[in-house]
């Protein structure tokens, strides 16, 4: 039987901690754990679409490399090369069971902030779930570096609810939602059942750390709830430390946090919730108010141009004093926007020796962010 509380939703996403599937002490699977959870994930797949992000994989691989301590990013990512193959097996045997087909995804974070890479990929999931075939997806820690990876699988499974358009992310983990300070330092402290807005005051509660073996804690969690509100996606954050765990939510083991109202198109979510801008431009107080009105951002009204960007790269729009105002995509590369700055749109021409944009960033491309 399913739980009232995600009776009502057609396209989920459930997330898997690290904490959840692999047992901390023999860094095995948890078989038995995992056949609950499969049971649940069958029984929502006949009314719903489901994708799956799984982590684990580098803790499951830690003991066949001898080094359960991965210091070294190239250690980390041996680990999830023979850890990935494990985290596929079970997968395919626990939910072949119940005659349902997985694939395997692994994302870098450029798959998610380059848009024709995110377009493939969502077709792919896409074309997966028309075929009943569950999507096992989880980070491609073998090839990520530092520099070019989503560090944790809640931004991760966060992004795609966004690329499916989800209305729902389960994140299962080792703890049993968001409360009102630390509950393993103060046994009292009370569970915040349900979020209508995520404000500073909630996020200063993300300043845990829960998971032993998992890279987030309870921050990352909110920070991809919050990406989830914004695409109109609510989340739930549960303890996975009980048989069928998903079926078993309710509200008092777990802190639903509920979406906001969005108009916003798919280009313009994708852009909203975009992690790593290649590069930012600071403008004027007219420029901004043009901005505030929904119009585009012209080369009049640039003052500097931070970072080395493309034409077509995702970059911050800033004020002054540093604050962001927007985000967009840009119609010109770093030398060319530097060579327009404080210019007219009908001197570009003649500065650049060729008929650019009017634009430096058009309102189509732009998004205004929230105070």
């Amino acid at each position: 039987m399913q739980s009232q509380m995600i009776k009502k939703y057609k396209k989920v996403v459930v997330k898997i901690g690290s904490n959840s599937i692999v047992d901390s002490k023999t860094k095995k699977i948890k078989s038995k754990w995992l056949d609950y959870l499969c049971k649940d994930i069958a029984e929502l797949n006949k009314t719903k679409k489901i994708v799956i992000v799984c982590s684990g994989a580098i803790a499951l691989g830690a003991k066949s490399i001898s080094n359960t301590k991965l210091r070294k990013l190239e250690d980390k990512q041996a680990a999830a090369s023979v850890g990935q193959i494990e985290l596929a097996h079970q997968w395919r045997n626990k939910l072949g069971k119940y005659k349902i087909g997985v694939s395997q995804i692994l994302l870098t974070l450029e798959d998610s902030e380059e848009r024709r890479r995110y377009l493939n990929a969502r077709n792919t999931i896409s074309s997966l779930q028309s075929k009943n075939i569950i999507p096992i997806i989880n980070e491609n820690d073998t090839v990520a570096t530092e520099e070019i990876r989503y560090g944790d699988n809640d931004r991760l499974a966060a992004r795609v609810a966004q690329m499916i358009e989800a209305d729902l992310l389960i994140l299962l983990s080792d703890i049993d939602g968001l409360y009102q300070g630390n509950p393993k330092k103060d046994k009292d402290i009370k569970k915040i059942s349900e979020v209508f807005k995520i404000d500073k005051k909630i996020e200063k509660l993300g300043n845990y750390q829960s998971s032993e073996l998992g890279s987030g804690g309870i921050a990352t969690k909110i920070l991809a709830a919050k990406i989830c509100a914004g695409n109109g996606c609510a989340t739930i954050i549960t303890n996975s430390d009980k048989n069928k765990p998903i079926s078993n939510i309710d509200k008092k083991n777990s802190t639903i946090f509920y979406p906001l109202t969005s108009t916003n198109s798919s280009k313009k979510k994708w852009l909203l919730n975009h992690l790593k801008p290649s590069g930012s431009i600071i403008i004027d107080t007219g420029a901004k108010n043009a901005i505030l009105k929904n119009k585009s951002l012209l080369p009049a009204g640039v003052i500097d141009i931070k970072g080395r960007f493309k034409r077509g790269d995702v970059i911050s729009i800033l004020v002054k004093n540093g604050q962001k105002i927007a985000i967009g995509i840009s119609a010109y590369d770093f030398n060319d926007a530097k060579k327009i700055i404080g210019k007219k749109s009908e001197e570009i021409y003649k500065v650049l020796g060729f008929e650019g944009r009017d634009e430096v960033v058009h309102k189509d491309n732009l998004v205004r962010l929230s105070a």
